[in-house]
């Protein structure tokens, strides 16, 4: 395979995984996170206390697949590339997520408009719920309209959020 065609197979590779990615997230998010992994993840919905919360174990989870991928497949194979495209949406789930929809970085950043807003709302829509059952807007860099998830969390709830102003 000439160099130009392997380059781009692999790049195809990294950003089919990256794609994947916010689908293996939404599914571990709603069905691991908020079911039986709660444990870990309960930390996420309360108030945090330092610097790391409990729910940081899930990232370094992630992290440690996608280390393994690229180590066992260093000397090439699309793994390898999978394992890439894996770090590569980790950097994207920490900037978005934990960067501009939690500010847990020493810098804040409020999005006004935009896609980077949309996506700060329907996370606060997913944290408006009391708990881990009734929750809406698992994906991590994909989010559906604000609207349509409030429309969704009235017809589960009825109205009784956590927080009426994460709506807002």
């Amino acid at each position: 395979m000439s160099t130009t065609l392997a380059f781009l197979v692999n790049a195809l590779i990294v950003i089919a995984t990256v794609a994947a990615m916010e689908g293996v997230a939404w599914a571990a998010h709603k069905y691991v996170m908020h079911g039986f992994g709660w444990g870990w993840h309960k930390s996420h919905h309360e108030p945090r206390e330092g610097v790391f919360e409990r729910n940081d174990l899930y990232a370094l989870l992630f992290a440690g697949i996608a280390i393994a991928l690229i180590y066992a497949f260093r000397n090439g194979g699309a793994l390898l590339w999978v394992g890439v495209g894996m770090t590569v949406y980790g950097f994207l789930y920490f900037f978005v997520h934990d960067g501009i929809t939690h500010q847990r970085w020493p810098f804040r950043y409020v999005p006004r408009n935009g896609y980077l807003k949309r996506l700060v709302q329907a996370h606060r829509l997913h944290h408006a719920v009391d708990g881990k059952e009734g929750c809406v807007s698992f994906g991590f860099i994909y989010a559906p309209p604000p609207a349509d998830l409030k429309a969704k969390l009235k017809k589960l709830h009825g109205g009784s959020l956590k927080h009426n102003e994460a709506a807002e």
